[in-house]
């Protein structure tokens, strides 16, 4: 089946939709926002009816600047995102509660002798990031009433009337049984969730119905989490490569083959993606604030914005002494403290907006850098160079220190919506199960390489002085 496809990323910030064509690539994008509430004490919450409406906006503006039908359509989503719906009419009952939330801290706490059983099980630390924990929240506290499931389950019932979600997706719910991909008993029971009626779980490329919520009838063929649509797009389809997506947070993936890992490391277990009934499986590292922890910047008016990075760190040599541990909502892999708070420290009289933003720059790459090494661990060898890919890929700033701190080459996608074109792939998979993955995906090259300009000694002295900071906010 050839043709264009619609694939649409359904994101935290907004929702990006694209029409894809095998030969000439993009030929019609759009676009809509989506604000995220965000309360004291670590709450977030998004409005379902703006998550919806943001699909059919986006998908909408995408296919009308197309101009021309698609043969199918694929659907990206935030993965632990999650609200309680009524299954016969398909109306919320629940905002949704995004990933970043930590309202399911004390739901973690009551099950912590069950960490490791949980760990074995399904590859997932014991986290209120993933959906299990805030899924028995809302049993708890809000409502009994409907199914509670993760955002895609509801997105494509009022798209199409299934009630399904795909393997990477379940994957991060901390339900799934990693080996078996399908619903675990036993985790569904220490989560008291045992009665649930769950989505069913399909492969990442397979028909899931139809829908004409966008015009014309359009089946809808793929689905997928947003990180693993990246990994695929990136051409990352075997053990030894790994990206990193920096969007709302920075998030790097290492392919592990068709073997389920425990990362002892800290990082996630995670399907990567399920094709024809075969699994890969990947390795999840995750930082809760990139691009938030610029807007967070921006909204105190050190900067006006992520196009400041460059131009304002660039004014100063180096961060001055400032050492910054961007943990505005926890600090996620390898540490899993969801609790603690960020630290900006080594402050002086003579501290500049260009020490702040170096000071930040360093600060997420080093995590990313904690990420890779724990990728690195649990493979047994080196990453050898890592694929970058999102929004603020384009601070030439960023990618000079996280080449720098990585001392490894980075590969900065030219594919500017590595998410959505994954998505779009998997559509084109799921509608001619006769293509082989390689031909569905898109080109891959560098639209720039960034190499180390630092000595191993001087990253690894600057590498210090992050951890230090680290150390002391794990003691404090």
């Amino acid at each position: 089946m050839t043709g264009p496809v619609l694939a649409v990323d359904q994101g935290t910030s907004g929702t990006k939709a694209l029409v894809v064509c095998p030969e000439r690539g993009v030929v019609g994008t759009g676009f809509a926002a989506v604000r995220p509430r965000h309360l004291p004490g670590g709450l977030v919450e998004a409005d379902p009816a703006e998550l919806y409406a943001s699909v059919l906006d986006a998908g909408r503006r995408a296919l009308a600047e197309a101009g021309e039908p698609v043969v199918a359509m694929g659907l990206a989503n935030q993965g632990e995102t999650v609200l309680a719906w009524d299954p016969a009419t398909g109306r919320p009952l629940t905002d949704a509660l995004v990933w970043q939330d930590k309202r399911a801290q004390g739901v973690c706490a009551e099950l912590a002798e069950h960490a490791e059983e949980l760990r074995q099980l399904t590859g997932l630390p014991l986290d209120p990031y993933f959906a299990a924990p805030k899924m028995a929240w809302i049993r708890r506290r809000l409502t009994g009433e409907g199914v509670v499931t993760t955002s895609d389950a509801w997105l494509v019932h009022r798209l199409t009337g299934a009630f399904v979600t795909d393997a990477a997706t379940a994957g991060r719910t901390q339900l799934l049984d990693l080996d078996r991909t399908a619903w675990s008993p036993r985790a569904l029971e220490v989560y008291g969730l045992s009665g649930e009626r769950l989505p069913d779980v399909l492969d990442t490329a397979a028909p899931v119905g139809t829908t004409t919520a966008f015009g014309p009838e359009i089946p809808l063929t793929g689905l997928i989490v947003d990180q693993q649509a990246a990994l695929l797009a990136q051409r990352i389809t075997e053990p030894g490569g790994a990206k990193c997506t920096y969007g709302t947070g920075a998030f790097l993936l290492a392919h592990t083959g068709d073997t389920p890992r425990r990362g002892t490391s800290g990082l996630a277990g995670c399907v990567a993606w399920r094709l024809a009934g075969h699994t890969s499986y990947c390795l999840d590292g995750q930082v809760y604030t990139a691009a938030s922890a610029v807007r967070w910047l921006t909204d105190l008016g050190v900067i006006t914005g992520a196009a400041d990075l460059d131009p304002v760190g660039g004014a100063v040599p180096d961060s001055g002494g400032v050492t910054f541990v961007p943990a505005l909502a926890g600090l996620a892999a390898p540490w899993w403290r969801g609790d603690l708070r960020g630290s900006l420290t080594g402050l002086g009289l003579d501290t500049t907006p260009g020490h702040v933003v170096r000071a930040l720059c360093e600060g997420l790459a080093a995590q990313v850098v904690e990420l890779a090494e724990a990728a690195a661990t649990d493979l047994g060898t080196p990453l050898d160079s890592l694929r970058v890919d999102g929004g603020l890929t384009r601070s030439g700033l960023l990618m000079q220190t996280q080449a720098d701190l990585l001392q490894r080459p980075v590969e900065v996608s030219a594919l500017p919506d590595a998410t959505a074109l994954g998505t779009g792939a998997l559509a084109r998979l799921g509608a001619d199960p006769r293509l082989a993955v390689e031909d569905a995906l898109p080109d891959w090259k560098p639209a720039a390489v960034y190499e180390p300009r630092i000595t191993r000694d001087e990253a690894a002295e600057r590498l210090g002085a992050f951890r230090a900071a680290v150390t002391a906010l794990l003691d404090s």
